[in-house]
């Protein structure tokens, strides 16, 4: 047990590990992309610069129509400075976005991975229970904090499998079908046993419980996949 729980508490961390690496992976690497983007785009007052050194380089033009000129390429220079300005805001926004999504990505993904990995060793390991009570008279089963209410079949069909595994004994169909009619096993088709542990499934509901609760061995037969010492009938 010690040895399952610290395997857990690695695994956990190493989960945790590689997010955190993964996050830094990803910043970093958007952070150098958006500087050397930033960087890439021509300064925004580059033009002014030139439609200033044009300004000083040709004083002498005094008519009319040259002065007209250079306004025109002055407010020109300020509007290319205003367009790269806005350019450098939506590139921003743009890196934003994609940073929360590429992080949120791979935290969904190690956390996919994470559950699967879990729900593999649930499938190996079956089932954790703690207590299993099972009340004939009230038709309900009480599985850890989860309760049941099931049918007259389904409750004598558990009520066959918990006392089976208390005695650590495997059921065919046929078994299960005998000691739940009271007939000989002989008597009894394999495919009503089968037909009875369905029911008996879906009236738990939840695939998960009841796949890993009611386990099928092959060529065997039926058991609960639970440690016998948790389970009560009353």
């Amino acid at each position: 047990m010690l040895a399952r729980i610290t395997s857990v508490t690695e695994s956990s961390r190493g989960v945790g590990r590689l997010i955190a690496a993964g996050v830094a992976g990803v910043l970093a690497i958007l952070a150098l992309a958006a500087v050397l983007l930033l960087l890439s785009l021509p300064d925004a007052n580059a033009f002014n610069a030139r439609v200033e050194r044009i300004f000083v380089e040709n004083s002498a033009l005094t008519d009319i129509e040259s002065i007209r000129l250079l306004e025109i390429l002055a407010q020109s220079g300020t509007a290319f400075s205003d367009v790269l300005a806005s350019y450098r805001v939506v590139i921003f926004v743009l890196l934003v976005f994609a940073v929360a999504l590429l992080v949120a990505t791979l935290v969904f993904l190690v956390v996919l991975v994470a559950l699967y990995r879990r729900m593999g060793e649930i499938e190996r390991s079956g089932i954790r229970v703690s207590s299993l009570l099972i009340s004939r008279e009230a038709r309900t089963v009480h599985l850890n904090d989860m309760e049941f209410s099931l049918t007259q079949a389904a409750i004598e069909t558990l009520s066959v499998l918990a006392e089976a595994r208390m005695d650590e004994d495997i059921l065919s169909g046929a078994q299960i079908e005998a000691m739940v009619s009271g007939r000989d096993a002989s008597d009894c088709d394999e495919a009503a046993g089968a037909t009875r542990i369905k029911r008996l499934r879906d009236a738990l509901g939840n695939q998960l419980v009841s796949e890993l609760l009611v386990r099928t061995v092959a060529r065997r037969g039926y058991m609960l996949s639970i440690d016998k010492d948790v389970i009560r009938m009353i």
